[in-house]
């Protein structure tokens, strides 16, 4: 039988990051205190990203915690891909926001993970690809990157607006 001053002194050392440690260590979890666990992965989680790694894996210690911090990961990653998904065809960082969203949910999902790496390994091969290649050829490439979204922007403006950009500029070229 548990004591009324006995409980108090158990619920506060679990109110305690080490405590809460000490009670998701008894539940059969690693969990990394003050980063002096786990050798050389815990000399490179040092600073915020290791206090972060430690929140997060004493949230994930708590069964309601884990799943209400994959819904709160889930809600928040969709939330900027949608406002990414939205920003491409106009000018302003879409796809930086789309992979941005993708980096929130890859804290909590290992296929976004996955889509993120993939992403990096491609945009790095691309990039090593085009500085390779001579100052015409990355003219040439840039020139048909613009004339690409310029003509995604027209079709998006036209088509979902119904603004269309060109007949307006034939127009006042016509009547100027």
């Amino acid at each position: 039988m548990v004591t009324r001053g006995s409980s108090v002194t158990a619920r506060t050392r679990a109110e305690s990051p080490k405590g809460a440690a000490r009670a998701a260590k008894r539940r059969g979890y690693e969990v990394p205190v003050d980063g002096r666990s786990q050798g050389a992965l815990a000399e490179r989680r040092r600073g915020w990203r290791g206090r972060l790694h430690t929140t997060l894996e004493l949230i994930r210690a708590n069964p309601t915690g884990r799943v209400a911090l994959k819904v709160f990961i889930g809600i928040l990653g969709a939330l900027v891909v949608t406002v990414g998904i939205a920003l491409i065809p106009l000018p302003g960082p879409g796809w930086l926001l789309v992979i941005a969203g993708l980096g929130v949910w890859a804290v909590e999902f290992h296929w976004a993970r996955r889509l993120l790496a993939f992403t990096r390994r491609h945009v790095n091969s691309w990039t090593r690809w085009v500085t390779s290649r001579s100052l015409g050829v990355r003219f040439v490439l840039g020139a048909v990157g613009l004339a690409f979204v310029s003509v995604v922007v027209w079709l998006s403006l036209k088509y979902s607006l119904g603004i269309d950009v060109v007949a307006r500029a034939m127009h006042y070229l016509a009547t100027h």
